[in-house]
């Protein structure tokens, strides 16, 4: 899965919500933050399926459980 089709779909979940969504740029990895949740992505233009699912999963605090789907 691409990068930006990952953080787009993020956004968009986020959008739909009322969450604050924001990228803010570290060294050598970014920090995602939607609501009050960060988390870091490696900046891989691309990744792999099973490691993107993880990513949304760490976000279902915010988003809800398997928001994704």
């Amino acid at each position: 899965m691409k990068r930006s089709a990952v953080l787009a779909k993020i956004k968009r979940a986020a959008q739909e919500r009322g969450l604050d969504f924001k990228v803010i740029g570290l060294s050598r990895h970014d920090a995602v933050r939607v609501g009050q949740t960060t988390r870091t992505l490696g900046r891989h233009s691309e990744m792999d399926d099973l490691t993107a699912r993880k990513f949304f999963d760490q976000f279902a605090d915010e988003s809800g459980k398997g928001w994704w789907r």
